[in-house]
């Protein structure tokens, strides 16, 4: 069996080009490990034609240092089977053309092989900054009967449109619905610099481990004592927010400027309640001001996503769809569908 099929569950493409520079190549295989892209997805070929045109020593030690060997996996290591296969690739391709073994190399599987999985593993997302958006996510894209416990692609997407737009969210309170693990947050909260930043969702699993993963990244809870750099002057909150039950006065009382929401349009039974919110939503004013709502949807069933704007049409809530990320910071499946839509009266 080839182990690059093994990984069903893993982040299925890698964005980021080579180039044919050295340094794209090791960036490229950090990225793509951290996120635990399918191995298919690595750029091979220029791997295995660096180690048969020079020294493969160095090649092999710097992939190392990027990757299995790098602080943030010792601290967030992605899942032992991904690290296992990873490592047996590098082995295979490295064996087929280079007879000299390299003992780091094999040194690097045995601490892998006498590891114990368990039932979560670390992601960890590379920003531009170069510091890292890590997050503890199930195994399983379904777990405890929900799929919050994962990092969704229009996720990913809406990320890096703020990261492009920080303007967007510059000292003004942002609240985000379905938060999920919490990547868009997160990776806002190190970049755009919002006054503060509410994440929400309803599954309670779902929000003891976004409120665990904004506390791996150095962001402060509001009220709490601990402040990180990277956070500081950001107010952050973590709320369980049902949609079916909150009441404007609630929601007037985030004081919300900006309102993102990602992969929240999936079920058809779930849309009026979503329109409901995002109508009370935009009934609410700070400083005389609706907030801006932004919406980022992988469209995998057209009805679903069609019903959605059918219903918001119905109470007079306008879309616009808006232009995409134009740089590829993150590494997702780019031939999926994605549309990122502006809500307005």
């Amino acid at each position: 069996m080839n182990n690059t099929k093994e990984l069903e569950g893993e982040t299925e493409s890698i964005s980021v080009s080579c180039g044919g520079d050295e340094n794209d190549l090791f960036t490229t295989f950090q990225v793509s490990f951290f996120a635990m892209c399918r191995l298919g997805s690595f750029p091979w070929s220029e791997f295995e034609g660096k180690l048969k045109s020079s020294d493969s020593s160095p090649v092999l030690q710097e992939i190392l240092k990027k990757t299995v060997c790098h602080p943030v996996c010792r601290r967030n290591p992605p899942s032992v089977k991904y690290r296992r296969l990873f490592l047996q690739e590098i082995i295979k391709r490295h064996e087929a053309t280079v007879t000299e073994p390299m003992d780091e190399l094999y040194d690097a599987l045995a601490e892998v092989l006498g590891a114990e999985e368990g039932k979560v593993c670390h992601k960890n997302y590379l920003l531009p900054s170069g510091d890292f958006v890590s997050l503890t996510e199930s195994v399983a894209v379904i777990s405890e009967g929900t799929t919050g416990l994962v990092t969704w692609e229009a996720a990913l997407c809406l990320a890096e449109w703020a990261l492009e737009l920080p303007q967007v969210f510059k000292d003004r309170s942002v609240l985000e619905l379905g938060s999920g693990v919490g990547l868009t947050g997160i990776a806002l909260c190190k970049s755009c610099s919002p006054k503060r930043y509410t994440f929400s969702d309803c599954h309670p699993t779902v929000l003891q481990q976004l409120q665990s993963n904004v506390e791996l990244n150095g962001l402060a809870l509001r009220g709490s004592q601990v402040a990180d750099s990277s956070s500081a002057g950001v107010g952050v909150a973590v709320e369980g927010l049902d949609w079916a039950a909150v009441s404007e006065e609630q929601l007037q009382d985030l004081q919300a400027d900006v309102v993102i929401a990602s992969d929240v349009v999936y079920d058809p039974e779930i849309v009026c309640c979503l329109v409901g919110l995002l109508s009370k939503l935009l009934s609410c004013t700070v400083k005389d001001s609706i907030p801006e709502v932004y919406i980022s949807s992988t469209i995998r069933n057209p009805e679903t996503y069609s019903l959605f704007k059918t219903e918001l049409g119905k109470i007079g809530i306008r879309q616009q769809a808006i232009p995409g990320p134009t740089k590829q910071v993150f590494p997702y499946n780019r031939a999926s569908k994605i549309e990122i839509m502006k809500l307005y009266l």
